[in-house]
């Protein structure tokens, strides 16, 4: 699975910001359809994603589209729009907002499976991203995220969330909580990347950094963003440092000498290392091969 430390939100009825989101380092450029286009410019954004994903190279970022959400009479002509346009039109990935059900998940991947063999794309290959931001969602999210095998990420929406339960939001994010590991917590059961929640004062580099650094904390393994200034701060903060990757291949190297002397648990510089610790090591080793830090087999 590809690392997607950031997930950078473009309007996409706007090819100037598209074109200029094509230049930046970020993991995935996700072109807009929903709350960064204006509803009288819908149609417009339609037909410069379908020209963006045409003919302009986004180098190694993943081309994503976030259509509008199931139910608002939207959705429908947003798919078409990316996936029966043309074989030179094909996102990587759908972002599918507000997702309240197992069986929205499946509607969209049976599109992409026409679109699939109608064009002679690879089967399967178009990824399924979710935003759980409603309490139903909340609620239904096992259920949805093991709808379909193209599922790969959950994303978490605070502000759409905020407003459908009736939260008072704070600086702290105290009351976010409980959604936050819930959601993390169902990723990490079903194998899936978890993306956090957008830190909307762009402006404040520092506060995106302590913001990053929490949620990589609780579980989160990349984050949504909304300015290209956020790009880098971010996938920094998501990936292991120097040091970190270090630590964890010499705990993982003495933990096979330990194993192959017979022992479970031993100490590693005043640290009881067991299973649990190993597993973390792996983890911090997995994050950095994604991220193009190491390389080779995961140990």
């Amino acid at each position: 699975m590809r690392a997607r430390r950031g997930l950078l939100y473009i309007p996409g009825d706007d090819l100037r910001k598209i074109t200029k989101g094509t230049t930046l380092e970020v993991d995935c450029v996700c072109l807009d359809m929903e709350d960064g286009v204006a509803a009288n410019r819908k149609a417009e954004a339609r037909t410069v994603i379908q020209n963006a994903l045409r003919d302009l190279d986004f180098g190694t970022g993943e081309r994503l589209v976030r259509i509008n959400a199931i139910g608002t009479g939207l959705e429908e002509k947003d798919l078409d729009a990316v996936l029966c346009a043309g074989p030179g039109v094909r996102p990587e990935g759908i972002v599918l907002p507000k997702a309240e059900s197992a069986a929205q998940i499946r509607h969209i991947s049976e599109r992409m499976a026409f679109a699939e063999a109608r064009y002679g794309w690879e089967p399967g290959g178009i990824r399924i991203l979710v935003l759980i931001e409603t309490a139903l969602g909340i609620v239904e999210m096992r259920s949805i995220l093991t709808a379909d095998s193209r599922l790969e990420a959950v994303i978490f929406g605070a502000e759409d969330l905020a407003g459908s339960i009736g939260m008072i939001r704070t600086k702290g994010c105290l009351e976010l909580l409980y959604a936050r590991s819930a959601l993390v917590t169902h990723a990490a059961a079903f194998g899936l990347q978890a993306l956090d929640m957008v830190h909307t004062d762009f402006r404040d580099l520092e506060g995106l950094r302590a913001a990053c650094l929490e949620g990589a904390s609780l579980g989160f393994s990349g984050k949504q963003l909304v300015h290209p200034g956020q790009v880098g701060p971010a996938q920094e903060a998501f990936t292991p440092s120097e040091e970190a990757i270090a630590e964890a291949e010499r705990l993982v190297d003495a933990f096979e000498v330990q194993q192959r002397g017979g022992r479970g648990a031993f100490d590693f510089g005043g640290t009881m290392v067991d299973m649990p610790i190993l597993r973390t090591a792996r983890g911090v080793l997995e994050r950095a091969r994604a991220a193009g830090r190491v390389t080779g087999a995961a140990r």
